[in-house]
């Protein structure tokens, strides 16, 4: 089993300036790196609390890469529908090589009405911007000269410096709801990124199952253990009714973020995104309650996180999880009592298991 830290930014500035949630999580990944963590994560989001402290992964992730020797460094996601694909992949190139070869690289169609309103991007051409820059960019990692004629961009014989520090980059895709969007990332021989939150968990499993079959048809051989990655929320206390106590607040907060986010999605309707508009309704459903009755979090002391984490394993035959373990604006002092509880016993306990 891997482990790794994401980060999902959410506070408002006037609770916590960028300064100071950088400062945090750049110490968090230190710690996690020194207690055998597998990865660090981070979004890319624009303008709001949710997520937009992290308008660019590849600044942070730079920055991780020289406090963590060891951490591989997981754009979770980029999302190509607002920049070039060119300049995309010279950059996420160049960060290979700080990283001395520890880029994965996780893509995303995106999926907020202001950020499309924003910088001015159709939402009906979404789906055409995200496909086409990922198959150009695994063309410019992989050929040293490209010419390419799409339908959004058009360029001829360019090459990206400097050239990819592994021999090749993984990439990701997040898959969200749709059957479509989880056999085309396999059929295109992407590795899965999926988040459970707000999900239906028997069809986000059969859903895993079809992205599965797509990419073994398509011949790209077995998929691995460590080719889909859950996200999830996790809190741990070593006091089982301190952690519930305490998590109720963080994850109240990060609900409400969202919640300012997703109610665009009242007003808006899309084609390419068929069930979203039911996003803020899930989300004014989701009482804390909930999420502990239907153990869409990680909650509890070591012993009832690694419970949590084998029966998600099991049902889902996922084998790396990637936790956001300082969600809802949490106090720097939590965040580290769970970062380290997670690596100091429940990495550990799946370690001595062999799984």
């Amino acid at each position: 089993m891997q482990f790794g830290l994401s980060f999902f930014p959410d506070s408002h500035p006037e609770d916590k300036s960028g300064e100071q949630y950088f400062r945090e999580a750049l110490d968090l990944t230190e710690v996690a790196d020194q207690l055998g963590y597998h990865h660090v994560r981070i979004v890319e989001h624009y303008e709001h609390a949710y997520g937009g402290y992290s308008s660019n992964p590849s600044i942070f992730l730079a920055a991780a890469s020289q406090r963590a020797k060891n951490l591989r460094l997981v754009t979770g996601c980029v999302l190509p529908a607002f920049t070039h694909p060119v300049k995309l992949a010279h950059e996420l190139s160049m960060l290979d090589a700080i990283s001395g070869g520890r880029l994965e690289v996780g893509f995303a169609r995106a999926f907020l009405p202001h950020e499309f309103n924003t910088f001015g991007v159709p939402m009906s051409e979404s789906n055409t911007r995200y496909r086409e820059s990922l198959g150009v960019i695994r063309r410019l990692w992989s050929e040293d000269k490209v010419t390419h004629n799409g339908e959004i961009y058009n360029f001829e014989n360019v090459s990206v410096v400097p050239r990819p520090t592994q021999k090749k980059i993984p990439t990701w895709v997040a898959a969200i709801q749709t059957a479509e969007s989880f056999e085309w990332a396999g059929e295109n021989g992407h590795n899965l990124m999926v988040v459970p939150y707000l999900a239906d968990y028997d069809k986000l499993r059969e859903n895993i199952q079809l992205y599965k079959k797509a990419y073994e048809k398509a011949g790209h051989g077995t998929v691995q253990k460590d080719q889909i990655q859950m996200a999830l929320h996790t809190y741990i206390h070593e006091d089982e009714q301190q952690a519930i106590a305490d998590a109720k607040g963080y994850m109240e907060h990060y609900v409400n973020v969202f919640l300012e986010s997703a109610t665009a999605w009242d007003a808006t309707s899309s084609e390419q995104y068929k069930g979203y508009d039911k996003i803020a309704e899930g989300l004014r459903a989701m009482t804390y309650e909930k999420v502990l009755n239907e153990g869409r979090a990680a909650i509890g002391s070591p012993e009832t996180v690694i419970k949590r984490f084998k029966e998600l394993s099991e049902f889902f035959d996922v084998h790396q999880f990637s936790l956001q373990l300082n969600f809802g604006n949490m106090k720097y002092e939590d965040a580290l009592r769970s970062v380290r509880l997670l690596g100091e016993k429940v990495i550990p306990a799946f370690k001595a298991l062999n799984v």
